[in-house]
């Protein structure tokens, strides 16, 4: 068990310093399993044909090799490029089968080899090797055959000594990183040369384990290396270089800008269900095809307004009357909006409204004419109200049209008071006009006393023309 107990030790140093690669990937490995001991090797450089020197026998493991039930090699490896690796193995058995060539022997087989127990001698070897991979070169991703060459050295009994390896290997991956690993390697001894000696023999060494890769870096678990992984932090699938695609969309979560939910890649993932070519996150009405001008809303007689918004949707109107046409309630092609008069039939000239012809004038004057007042003063005769309402009337007919009320007298009395009594008629006569409807902004009102005379004065009749009121249109 001292023994067992300094290869253990020994091959623990061993991984701690040195190193062979298996891949790009995984660059570390690790094996462990049984080792056979052949001497026979080293016994057939005497007495026999080259044929029968190294393959008779060869893998006779009932009468030549030696092999302990328990776990018996551990070796490490790294990866260190271009199919090639570099590592060291350690491994320990009990030699109770030594094979050597006494034809003369009684029990000698009828080549002459004799196998015989040199006393259960202690076996130890730690090896350094360099091994090439053929797997990339026979393509194949499960079957790896190799090849190796190194050295070691070697604890025979009481004896030690160096040897020259080189061998043969086989490994079955199971997965990417597990296999099973079988290797023979036929290792020199510096001292074969003395067949007498039986402690410094050359040997075949024989080993079948499993083979544990590791070293590469999977943060996110999903089976693909960082070094591949497009998203080491977030697991995802091979197909998108280890990227998540939440969505199922085939638009990885990172390009993706509605990752929760599936779209289309001309939209960076986001969805468009009315098929507008407007994605949903940008579409005011996601539901129903529109125009891009209006946010993906539609518009269904083209004025610009959506028709959500539209009071008319399908008659076109501007938006300052919410899409609907201005209407043209006296119907005399002025828009009411535009209209002075929108209840009133006028012209397009006059904004609306009616325009005032000669007759209507000269018969608003001859109802003006006929106001009468009490003698030198401002007050109406009870009979001339009758007369102010048929002018109201007319007024309110035009009602865009703007009039001047000028107040006239004869020249009985001073010119002084003429004047002012001409201006306080003007006045009354605009005062009753407004208190019945007709807006004070369209009359302004004034007297000329007695200087504007249109018969004589000289006479009764004469006077009596010359005492009036004159209502004007103004132009």
């Amino acid at each position: 068990m001292k023994q067992v107990n300094k290869f253990i030790t020994a091959a623990l140093l061993l991984m701690g310093l040195v190193s062979q690669a298996q891949d790009s990937d995984n660059s570390w490995a690790v094996s462990f399993g049984f080792n056979a001991v052949d001497t026979r090797v080293s016994a057939s450089r005497s007495g026999l044909g080259f044929l029968d020197k190294q393959f008779s026998q060869t893998f006779d493991a009932n009468d030549n090799w030696n092999i302990l039930p328990s776990v018996s090699y551990l070796s490490l490896t790294k990866y260190i490029g271009d199919g090639f690796s570099f590592g060291a193995t350690g491994s320990f058995n009990k030699i109770s089968k030594f094979v050597n060539f006494d034809p003369t022997a009684a029990n000698a087989d009828p080549r002459g080899m004799v196998v015989s127990n040199p006393g259960d001698l202690g076996f130890y070897a730690i090896d350094g090797i360099v091994s090439y991979s053929f797997q990339d070169i026979i393509k194949s991703k499960t079957i790896e055959p190799s090849a190796h060459v190194g050295g070691g050295y070697t604890f025979f009994g009481k004896a030690s000594y160096g040897t020259i390896n080189a061998g043969l290997g086989l490994t079955y991956w199971f997965s990417k990183q597990v296999g099973l690993q079988l290797q023979s390697t036929y290792k020199n001894s510096f001292n074969s040369s003395r067949i007498i000696n039986q402690d410094v023999p050359s040997y075949m060494q024989h080993a079948a384990g499993i083979v544990f890769k590791f070293g590469a870096k999977d943060t996110d678990g999903d089976g693909i290396y960082d070094r591949l992984d497009a998203c080491p932090e977030v697991a995802g699938p091979k197909e998108f270089n280890g990227c998540p695609d939440t969505d199922g969309d085939k638009i990885i979560d990172k390009d993706d800008s509605c990752p929760e939910v599936a779209g289309l890649a001309a939209f960076n993932g986001c969805p468009d269900t009315d098929g507008d070519g407007i994605a949903d996150k940008e579409d005011a009405c996601p539901e129903v095809a529109g125009i891009k001008a209006l946010a993906g809303c539609p518009d269904a007689d083209g004025d610009g307004i959506t028709d959500k918004s539209d009071k008319c949707p399908q008659v076109k109107g501007p938006k300052e009357n919410g899409g609907c046409p201005w209407p043209d309630s006296d119907g005399d092609k002025v828009l009411d909006k535009d209209d002075k008069c929108p209840e009133v039939a006028g012209t397009v000239a006059n904004q609306g409204c009616p325009e005032m012809n000669d007759d209507a004038e000269k018969k608003l004057n001859e109802y003006a004419k006929t106001i009468l007042f009490d003698s030198g003063k401002a007050s109406f005769q009870k009979q001339t109200y009758s007369v102010l309402k048929s002018i109201t009337a007319i007024l309110k007919e035009y009602p865009s049209a703007k009039f001047s009320i000028e107040g006239h007298t004869d020249i009985t009395g001073t010119a002084a008071l003429n004047q002012r009594l001409s201006e306080e008629r003007a006045s009354a006569v605009k005062g009753y006009l407004v208190e019945n409807g007709v807006a004070a902004d369209r009359l302004t009102s004034s007297g000329f006393g007695q200087n504007k005379p249109i018969d004589s004065n000289k006479t009764k009749a004469g006077k009596a023309n010359n005492r009036r009121v004159e209502v004007k249109l103004v132009k």
